[in-house]
């Protein structure tokens, strides 16, 4: 399982201050990752049941479309997963970039039939995602799974097609595990995927995952949850399988 802080990015954040102590209807708008969209939308709710003058809209768009219109200056507030880096930085002045928050990125699945306990480890998982394994029943996924009887079905991969932070942490992870992932595709928000769909934002990778039966692609743990997809146990230094839970989670931070 991996980890990611999200950095959320505010330029207005003197407008905030000012609602405490105003009246008048206030609106901020943000934009970016859509990792983090399920807890900003609650938090977003019950700050309008504290301060219903005070209107927060935030736009699911991807943590690039996000740092793109946060320089722009069209939105007050943006959110990635990874940090800007110093060129996106020195491209936008007076901002402040805060950790906002840590959740879990999930090696997700739709295999009829298996429901839960798949377990995989980095450089199989690495494998999968460069197209070197590409059936449920390769010996190497057999081998770490004893007593799941895996279909000789095609595996089909689903990724990010929008620059993504989940994509930075998910190919960050795959990158320091894997020397064959990290020579061909490396790591970065968008990285040129040997094989694969593409979807846009985590709703988009999870709808491929709901719609292709033997699919395999990696989302944030709240949108697995949310919509009832399985995800891997994956195997840590240790040499222990980890199921993603927000215990875990929370313990990994």
């Amino acid at each position: 399982m991996n980890q990611s802080k999200i950095a959320i990015i505010l330029i207005l954040a003197g407008v905030l201050l000012a609602g405490c102590v105003s009246k008048q209807p206030i609106t901020l708008n943000g934009a970016g990752a859509t990792f983090p969209y399920p807890l900003i939308s609650k938090w977003s709710s019950e700050y309008n049941k504290i301060k219903p003058n005070i209107q927060i809209n935030y736009q699911s768009v991807g943590s690039g479309a996000g740092i793109k219109q946060i320089t722009a200056r069209t939105v007050d507030f943006g959110a990635s997963d990874a940090p800007l880096t110093e060129q996106e930085y020195a491209n936008v002045s007076g901002i402040l970039q805060i950790p906002e928050s840590i959740g879990a990125v999930v090696v997700a699945y739709n295999l009829p039939g298996i429901q839960k306990g798949v377990k995989l480890s980095g450089d199989v998982t690495a494998d999968i995602f460069l197209g070197k394994i590409t059936k449920w029943n390769d010996p190497k996924i057999v081998s770490l799974n004893p007593g799941i009887q895996f279909p000789s079905k095609d595996i089909i991969v689903a990724h990010r097609s929008d620059g993504s932070g989940t994509t930075f942490v998910f190919t960050d992870y795959l990158s320091a595990i894997s020397p064959d992932w990290k020579s061909k595709a490396g790591k970065g928000k968008s990285v040129n995927w040997p094989v694969g769909l593409g979807g846009k934002g985590n709703e988009g990778v999870a709808g491929l995952l709901t719609q292709n039966p033997y699919s395999i692609g990696y989302i944030e743990l709240a949108y697995a949850k949310l919509q009832n997809i399985s995800y891997a146990y994956i195997k840590n230094k240790a040499g222990n399988f980890i199921e993603p839970t927000l215990e875990t989670t929370a313990s990994a931070a």
